[in-house]
């Protein structure tokens, strides 16, 4: 980064909201991370209250008069939740509606009649990462792991073997690619091109899954070889269902949004003129709210009418696809808070100020910032959120490639080694029956392999975008 750059950033930023120092400022950032990390693990509170008291306990360090922190938080709370809180909403309809009306059963079943064998693993991946899509990570494995445990019963698979590709396809979708809330908010923090941040997460994401999930998963297998509990083998959800969705409407309507999205990006690389109709159309269409909301309201009929459902019945699926997402929403939302008391503060400009004289890449420091957070408080999402807020003044001066590349690189380092403080490590333990040595063994080290895989492919696409 340049002088350059870093004029350019002080004259288009307000003034900080206090005149503490470099050293301050970080040892301030340190406490605040460590507030946070200590309330959620040692005190077990809500990640909510732990941002917000964190925000306020960053502003109090670095001496910043607390009026002016909490006005930083709340703006940045504000601004967080009105550019992204409406897309989890859709996100949430739209997965609502793809358990409900039996669709998402529709896509496993069709998929693992052509499978067997050897090809089981890729299947799982498959299935997998195109449920994530839509869903977020803990509604992917509540959806999915049933499907993982019935197969390996009823095939005589290892656990491991089917377990880890799907877990991989679950949580590569959740990290890199939009419209999962991390990439999402990170898109948003650093200015970057959703559209091309999709294109490129899509190019690091199927390497990066076939790495960790059917590769790994055969060392897995070695080293955790357990079948599935029968105690959590449990019935097809939508079995109660007359009829449910056809295989290629269900498809069809998972991947509307996305290739809304990609249209858009190809038509603004293609066209490259914002007064051209066509892409003032495709600038519309492939908008994040526009691409969702078509897909929702697509999917009332393709999902919920296809499978019988009266229109009382669609109003109850999406009314109860919004309660669980309450805790998802303020979680988003106090992590832009806690990003824009850190702008606020002036870390971001010091962040930049002292990184102009580093060896190290942009992107790199991306990663290893995200990693720490990620190792710290155990939510690649609040890594996400925190890292995107610390590193955003790096995007000055990127080209839009490389805006979406730091973007990625921030959703790779926030999956790094989860552990016994990430709610997924024991979402994993409990529903797969391990024990936490045998839940580090696979799932702690294929996150590590996501992590690093991706990180690496997005350092390799640096040096030829």
């Amino acid at each position: 980064m340049t002088r350059l750059s870093v004029e350019m950033l002080a004259a288009d930023t307000v003034e900080p909201i206090t005149s503490a120092g470099h050293a301050r400022l970080g040892i301030a950032v340190l406490l605040g991370i460590a507030v946070i990390v200590l309330l959620i693990t040692r005190f077990k509170l809500h990640a909510f209250l732990a941002l917000t008291i964190g925000s306020l306990a960053l502003g109090a360090f670095a001496g910043a008069p607390l009026d002016k922190v909490v006005v930083s938080f709340t703006t940045g709370l504000g601004s967080t939740v009105a550019g992204v809180g409406v897309l989890i909403a859709l996100g949430a309809i739209l997965g609502k509606l793809l358990a409900d009306s039996g669709g998402a059963d529709q896509i496993v079943d069709t998929i693992l009649a052509r499978a067997g064998g050897r090809a089981m693993p890729w299947a799982m991946v498959l299935i997998a990462s195109v449920i994530g899509l839509p869903l977020f990570f803990e509604v992917g494995i509540v959806l999915l792991i049933p499907v993982v445990l019935m197969v390996s019963k009823r095939g005589n698979y290892s656990l491991m073997r089917i377990g880890v590709p799907a877990l991989a396809g679950l949580s590569v979708m959740h990290g890199l690619i939009p419209p999962h809330p991390g990439p999402l908010v990170a898109i948003d923090a650093v200015k970057a091109n959703l559209g091309i941040t999709l294109a490129l997460g899509v190019l690091v994401a199927v390497p990066t899954v076939i790495v960790a999930g059917p590769v790994f998963s055969r060392y897995a297998a070695r080293w955790v070889d357990v079948q599935a509990p029968d105690r959590m083998v449990p019935a097809r959800a939508s079995e109660d269902l007359e009829r449910r969705p056809g295989f290629g409407a269900t498809l069809a309507t998972m991947l509307l949004p996305v290739a809304l999205m990609l249209a858009k990006a190809l038509v603004d690389i293609v066209v490259d003129d914002p007064a051209d109709m066509t892409q003032r159309v495709f600038d519309v269409v492939g908008a994040p709210l526009i691409a969702l909301l078509a897909a929702v309201i697509v999917g009332m009929f393709t999902l919920g009418r296809a499978a019988g459902f009266t229109r009382d019945r669609i109003a109850v699926t999406v009314e109860k696809s919004l309660a669980p997402i309450a805790g998802i929403l303020l979680i988003v939302g106090a992590g832009g808070g806690f990003k824009q008391t850190l702008i606020d503060s002036g870390v971001g400009r010091m962040i930049l100020e002292i990184s102009e004289d580093w060896s190290i890449p942009a992107l790199l420091l991306a990663w290893l910032i995200a990693v720490a957070i990620r190792l710290a408080t155990g939510s690649a999402t609040v890594a996400t959120i925190s890292a995107a807020g610390l590193v955003a003044p790096l995007a000055t001066g990127m080209s839009t490639t490389h805006t979406s590349l730091l973007v990625l690189a921030i959703g790779a380092g926030s999956l790094f080694f989860s552990h016994v403080n990430d709610a997924g490590f024991w979402l994993v333990k409990e529903y797969f029956g391990l024990d936490v040595g045998q839940t580090v063994k696979t799932w702690s080290v294929m996150e590590t392999i996501i992590s690093v895989v991706a990180g690496g492919l997005v350092l390799l696409l640096s040096l030829v975008v």
